[in-house]
């Protein structure tokens, strides 16, 4: 819905200001009068005004100074000059200080003058919207840069913790790998996940080759049955004496079930060797 066109018409002669309201109501506008410079500034301090349309010659206050201090107070107006003089040196000074928008004489032409308002109107609607959608621009923009922001402090947030958990990681392998025990992790789907250096050794095996195998084919069956991703159960109790060779000492296994709940599940098998305590 458009808003309101207010015009403000300003003539020291009454009959001329009656006379243009006659001709210009019809066609919508909202139309406040003024007879002196100085009404039609009042007028502009309390209402907001599209249009202006301004005689030259008025006694106290000459049009294009009214027009130049209309437009210190409503900058957006739009301010036509209409005058029977041929003041051109003011009129000239006020039109290139940004004062006037355009100058008509008198008598005027109706529909000439009609025309002229009318287009005034637009060129107004013009501005208003161009400033909208700029303020709207600023604000996005704003919002956006905002939002950059957090993004950005989401994001170091996020680095730092995975710094620390990566560091968590590799820790914990060289905890792993320190241990005087074997550690095997097997999944639900029978691959080994986990294999420390010692699981290696315990089980005769070059370091690292385990990992990423099936355990049915990397395992002696003694250790696949207790494996779950092997086809074997996990036994109870969870500490069980195993004998990989035929020859040497047992091995005692501890066995535990891990990710219950989760989507990742599988068994851990700590090797203890013989004389590591019971």
């Amino acid at each position: 819905m458009m808003a309101e066109r207010v015009l403000l018409l300003v003539d020291d002669e009454e009959n001329i200001v009656r006379s243009l309201m006659r001709l210009l109501r019809r066609d919508g506008y909202e139309i406040l009068s003024a007879t002196s410079g100085a009404q039609g500034l009042e007028l502009l301090d309390s209402h907001k005004v599209g249009v202006i349309l301004s005689d030259q010659r008025m006694p106290g206050m000459i049009g294009s100074e009214f027009l130049e201090q209309a437009k210190q107070r409503q900058p957006e107006t739009i301010r036509i000059m209409l005058s029977g003089y041929t003041e051109l040196e003011s009129v000239t000074n006020a039109i290139n200080r940004g004062a006037i928008y355009r100058f008509l004489t008198k008598p005027w032409d109706d529909e000439l003058l009609r025309e002229n308002v009318r287009q005034a109107f637009e060129q107004y609607e013009l501005r208003a919207e161009r400033d909208r959608l700029a303020q709207e621009l600023r604000e996005a923009n704003a919002q956006l840069a905002r939002a950059n922001l957090g993004l950005e402090s989401r994001v170091a947030t996020q680095g730092r913790e995975l710094e620390l958990h990566h560091r968590l990681l590799e820790l914990s392998r060289e905890v792993l790998e320190h241990l005087p025990v074997g550690v095997l992790g097997v999944g639900d789907d029978g691959i080994i996940a986990v294999a420390n250096g010692r699981a290696h050794a315990l089980l005769g095996q070059p370091l690292g080759c385990l990992l990423g195998q099936d355990a049915r084919d990397a395992l002696p069956p003694a250790l696949q049955r207790l494996c779950i991703g092997a086809g074997g159960t996990l036994p109870t109790p969870n500490d069980v004496e195993v004998q990989l060779l035929a020859q040497g000492p047992p091995l005692r296994v501890h066995c535990e079930r891990l990710g219950e709940g989760a989507m990742a599940q599988g068994d851990v098998l700590v090797l203890v060797p013989g004389g590591c305590g019971r």
